[in-house]
Formats: structure tokens, C-alpha cells, sequence
């Protein structure tokens, strides 16, 4: 199976599992989407060098690998590519911070703090988009985020974009097949040819998009969507599963967990 392939495979998983009844599954969309952007912000509100305070929000990731039933071999699988580039961020942080540092008494690069706990950030904030995804649908994510009143435009064209990227990986796909077939025994594309190929994939995306566009009117499309998930109501399980998290978040924020835990051994 080729790299366009397995992603368009990838993309099928995805919506299979999150379209499975389960309990994580059945979570009303918006309190999903509420918790995630509140984890994420408190990620990020951590000083650049309170490591442990941080490690404190591990919790949140091993909580939806065991709720959601999500395979830890899977969620690393398919983020091996954006994870690297995430921690690639910090990682001139020691050249830049030499300051030392003592914690718990080994005595460190101030830099190498910052670097570790810069990476850690975009770690949890992948994980929690990525739970976000496994286990909602993009309509009832798109329909959260208009409960929260994303703007309207704003939200169309993600839930398009996601909907139709199958699409454009299938033309890829075709372009590239036919290109092996004119050339070979030859490698990939060869950098001559990247003009004229992205110039054709352009071309044909277009006339798909005036074909999705207009078979989209003829269905009484007039600039708004019933969203999946507009049925569904708010249960009181919803609420106790938003205020159980949301004070958890809380408290992970407020009180270093890991350090608390670390004085009693």
C-alpha cells in the first residue's frame, strides 16, 4: 500500500472509531470540545520551566486511552510524523538558556528545562486534539463549534475541507499512478515535473469542487448545514463528566501532583 493509500486508509479509521457506540462516543460534542480547549489552555499557561507541574497533566492522556478505549501503538502510529516536528520546536532552547538550574538537587541547563517542557506541551496538545477527533465525528465537532458561535464560514470550511480531503488524495494518487506509468523504474516525481503535476491537481480540484458545489445546491444546500448531532441532548451524565474533568483540571493546575507524589516515597 502507498503513502496515499495508507493516509486515506488512515482517514477511514478515523471516522470508523469515531462513529462506534461507545460512552466516550456518546458524550454530548460540546462539552468534548469545551474540555479540550480548556486543557489545552492550561497546558500552555505552565511556566517554561515547571516540569513537574506539568508531568501532572499526564493524567488527562491515559485517562482517554482507557475510557475511549484507544489503542496507545495506534495514537503514536498515526502521529508519528506531527509529534517530531512538535518537540522539534525547543530543541535549540539548551544553546540559547545556559543557566543552571537546581531541581531536587541535580543541577541542570535551564535550557534543557524549557526545551523538555516546551515538548511535553505540544505532546499533551496533539494527544487532546487527537482524542477530540477519535472519539467525535467532524459533524458534531462542526456543530459544537457552532454552539459556541464559531463563525459560520469558519466552520463550513473545516467540515469541507476534512470531508473532501479523501478526494483530493485520490486524485493525487491517480496523477501520481499515471505519472509512474510514463516514467519507469524511475523514483518519485522528478522536481521538473512538480509544475505541471500541481498545476493539473489545481485544474481537477477545481472541476470537483464545481461538481460538490452544485450537486450540493440541488439538494436545498443555501448556505447552512444540519449538523449530526443536533438531536442529540445534554444528559445529565454529560454534565457530571464536564465538572468531574473540569475540576480535575483545576486542581492538576493548581497543585504539583507529580511532586506531592514524588515527597511521599
Amino acid at each position: 500500500m502507498g503513502k496515499i493509500d495508507n493516509a486515506i486508509h488512515e482517514i477511514h479509521k478515523l471516522d470508523n472509531m469515531s462513529d462506534q457506540d461507545q460512552w466516550m462516543n456518546n458524550i454530548h460534542p460540546l462539552v468534548k470540545l469545551v474540555l479540550t480547549i480548556g486543557y489545552i489552555a492550561l497546558v500552555v499557561s505552565f511556566n517554561k520551566y515547571d516540569i513537574m507541574g506539568l508531568l501532572g497533566m499526564t493524567v488527562y492522556p491515559v485517562s482517554m486511552f482507557i475510557l475511549g478505549d484507544i489503542s496507545v501503538k495506534d495514537t503514536f502510529s498515526r502521529l508519528k510524523v506531527v509529534l517530531p516536528l512538535v518537540c522539534f520546536i525547543g530543541i535549540f532552547n539548551p544553546l540559547f538558556d545556559k543557566t543552571l538550574v537546581t531541581l531536587y538537587g541535580i543541577t541542570v541547563r535551564a535550557g534543557v528545562l524549557s526545551m523538555l517542557t516546551l515538548m511535553l506541551k505540544g505532546v499533551f496538545s496533539v494527544l487532546a486534539s487527537y482524542f477530540l477527533i477519535a472519539t467525535t465525528s467532524i459533524e458534531k465537532i462542526c456543530y459544537a463549534m457552532r454552539l459556541i458561535h464559531v463563525p459560520k464560514t469558519l466552520v463550513t470550511q473545516i467540515m469541507l475541507t476534512y470531508r473532501y480531503i479523501v478526494l483530493l488524495l485520490n486524485e493525487v494518487s491517480r496523477l501520481t499512478a499515471a505519472y509512474s506509468l510514463r516514467a519507469p523504474g524511475q523514483n518519485g516525481v522528478h522536481f521538473k515535473a512538480w509544475g505541471s503535476l500541481t498545476g493539473q491537481l489545481l485544474l481537477r480540484s477545481m472541476d470537483r469542487a464545481t461538481t460538490v458545489y452544485e450537486s450540493m445546491t440541488l439538494r436545498g444546500y443555501n448556505g447552512n448545514f444540519t449538523y449530526i448531532g443536533e438531536k442529540d441532548k445534554f444528559k445529565s451524565g454529560d454534565a457530571i463528566y464536564l465538572v468531574v474533568f473540569g475540576a480535575l483540571f483545576v486542581f492538576l493546575r493548581i497543585c504539583p501532583i507529580m511532586v506531592v507524589v514524588g515527597g511521599m516515597f
